[in-house]
């Protein structure tokens, strides 16, 4: 799936984002109106739920609770965030992420960006020196590392995803 991204003045990202938080968020309402301008069906996201959250008690056997607490910390999560996670992953919301899995993100996409940031050194260097009328002189090594590393990195994006959706599906 494409990302497309766009700058709009904070007053008009403010109203958009209360209107779109009654739309299913900002997203699911992007989605849809680019799909209405282009007369293109879009594909049905769940809704993302507004307002204050409601407490629900549920009582687990005590065999269920000691399976319950290890599922739970085998993810890194508490009970309580494991239950929450199903239910919302059962009800169609965004993929559930346990913090394990967001430190592994927040590394994938920090190694990206330094990998971006050599890139554009590189063709600033590049740039200039066709500037000053200078032959570019390409180190096929550095680029070959930077491509490794790249593909390294979304491997292991992928993997991670992959594993999430797995994990969250529903099991019979």
């Amino acid at each position: 799936m494409a990302l497309i991204s766009l700058r709009i003045p904070d007053d008009v990202a403010a109203r958009f984002s209360a209107l779109a938080a009654t739309k299913g968020g900002k997203s699911a309402l992007l989605r849809r109106l680019i799909g209405d301008v282009l007369d293109t069906p879009t594909t049905c996201v769940a809704p993302m739920l507004v307002g204050r959250p409601h407490k629900v008690t549920v009582r687990f056997r005590e065999s269920e609770m000691r399976q319950l607490t290890e599922t739970a910390h085998q993810r890194g999560m508490t009970r309580t965030g494991w239950i929450v996670a199903l239910v919302r992953s059962r009800l169609g919301s965004p993929v559930q992420y346990s913090p394990g899995e967001h430190a592994v993100l927040r590394a994938i996409v920090r190694e990206l960006n330094r990998v971006g940031g050599n890139i554009n050194q590189i063709a600033r260097a590049a740039n200039t020196s066709v500037l000053h009328g200078r032959a570019v002189e390409f180190d096929l090594s550095e680029i070959r590392e930077a491509r490794h590393v790249i593909e390294l990195a979304l491997a292991e994006l992928r993997g991670a995803l992959d594993d999430n959706a797995d994990y969250w599906e529903t099991r019979r």
